[in-house]
């Protein structure tokens, strides 16, 4: 079957929140975007997760709001085939306007922290795992997302069938179309489940051995989702916690350290444990991009598979480190703390910094937790939202390893959005007290 030729391409970037910023060009701007490129203001790196230009972070008024230059990244131009006229899209990542390395790219945060893993002499490897919501284009009384009716009986499902395959079935066409979007970026899309609520389901990419192209990958494999369920005219919502009483959605992180000749370093019993240990110490200022918004906190509940302790175990999901079973050449950890709304980019770099961190001070991890992590007396994840904040401000090693720029643009970028959290009154405030008193 012949495919049409696309009629726009969409150029896009990965801001700080993780969210796609770019332009719609016709087509025949695409060879001249693969030669020079684009020109974005460098402030679009660092708006908030609105699009408002946040006048503290250097950025903006204080240069002149100068552009950057937007260089197409690889695998180049794919189709989106969800789109109607048919659109191609392209990634692009800021760089400073002569070419430089911007350091307040989310992108270049990762590369350097890839660049640090490879001068310790490691390759990491690493593969995400997705948890979303498909969600009905329709809403409750209470204004509330609902479920979509089962394509099987025409009913909503309201209670979570975890790894249903009947409920696989009743999203067929969905999980067909989407599979062969995947097939069309190069994406390497492996298993996909029905998850513990109500049309939720967790899909999984296999193992890249190019911790970037695996962030890039994941970035891909959302728009993928999202334009697919468009598609099928569902909504897909990787919010961290859509629902107050039913599961969240996480982002989970499969990694580990090929040494210089290429075996799996985590077979070295010591070097895992440095890195486990690395994690742990650095957990607490690392929240702020496992937990990025305000939603994110939501998710942190008691026996809800979202840990909220810095521990480690093995085969145990309760732990924020959980260390398969698999063992040998296949030895990892899977980092379970972020939620499916945090910036891939932000998350992979925070974990490589923390592990890297461990190995350099060659740190010792606590003994591996047995049983249920929420009762341990380990460190407290669920810190909320502004304290996460300053535990990365502050100082310390991933402070330190982002560097100067991503810290200010970083840390204005979250204040802001703090401050207009603050000031907004919730439909939940006003049916409880606008006239109880």
């Amino acid at each position: 079957m012949s495919v049409a030729a696309p009629r726009f391409v969409d150029a896009f970037l990965i801001d700080l929140n993780g969210i796609e910023r770019g332009k719609r060009l016709p087509a025949k701007d695409i060879a001249k975007i693969e030669k020079s490129g684009l020109r974005f203001p460098r402030s679009l790196i660092g708006v908030d997760v609105w699009g408002n230009d946040v006048f503290d972070n250097g950025l903006v008024v204080d240069t002149g709001d100068g552009d950057g230059l937007c260089r197409m990244l690889s695998p180049g131009v794919k189709p989106a085939p969800w789109t109607s006229p048919p659109t191609a899209q392209a990634q692009v990542m800021m760089s400073e306007a002569n070419g430089d390395p911007f350091g307040a790219d989310p992108r270049q945060a990762l590369i350097n922290a890839r660049n640090r893993a490879q001068s310790f002499g490691f390759t990491p490897v690493a593969a995400i795992e997705l948890e979303f919501y498909l969600l009905a284009r329709e809403f409750d009384e209470m204004g509330r997302p609902l479920p979509p009716r089962s394509a099987l009986n025409g009913k909503r499902v309201r209670d979570g069938r975890v790894y249903a395959m009947a409920e696989i079935d009743a999203y067929a066409a969905f999980l067909g179309d989407l599979y062969s979007a995947c097939d069309e970026q190069g994406l390497p899309l492996d298993a996909a489940v029905i998850e513990a609520g109500p049309s939720q389901f967790e899909v999984n990419l296999k193992h890249q051995p190019d911790i970037v192209v695996a962030a890039d990958q994941a970035v891909w494999l959302k728009r993928a989702i999202r334009g697919t369920a468009a598609k099928h005219s569902l909504v897909a919502s990787f919010m961290a916690k859509p629902f107050g009483d039913l599961p969240g959605n996480g982002m989970h992180a499969h990694v580990s350290f090929l040494d210089a000749k290429g075996a799996n370093a985590f077979e070295r019993t010591e070097t895992l444990d440095c890195a486990l240990a690395g994690l742990i110490a650095t957990m607490q200022e690392g929240m702020i991009f496992f937990a990025p918004h305000l939603n994110s906190w939501r998710r942190f509940q008691e026996s809800s598979h979202a840990p909220t302790r810095a521990t480690w175990g093995r085969e145990n999901r309760t732990a924020s480190l959980r260390i398969p079973a698999d063992g040998g050449v296949d030895t990892r950890f899977e980092h379970r703390v972020a939620g499916a709304d945090a910036n891939p980019y932000l998350v992979l770099a925070a974990i490589m910094h923390g592990a890297l961190h461990g190995i350099e001070k060659k740190l010792s991890p606590p003994a591996p937790l047995t049983g249920n992590a929420y009762e341990s007396q380990a460190p407290r994840l669920d810190i909320g939202w502004r304290t996460a904040l300053d535990a990365f401000l502050k100082g310390g090693a991933l402070n330190e390893a982002f560097g100067p720029l991503f810290v200010q643009v970083y840390g204005a970028l979250k204040r802001q959005e703090m401050h207009v959290a603050d000031r907004r009154v919730t439909d939940f405030e006003y049916d409880s007290y606008l006239t109880a008193f």
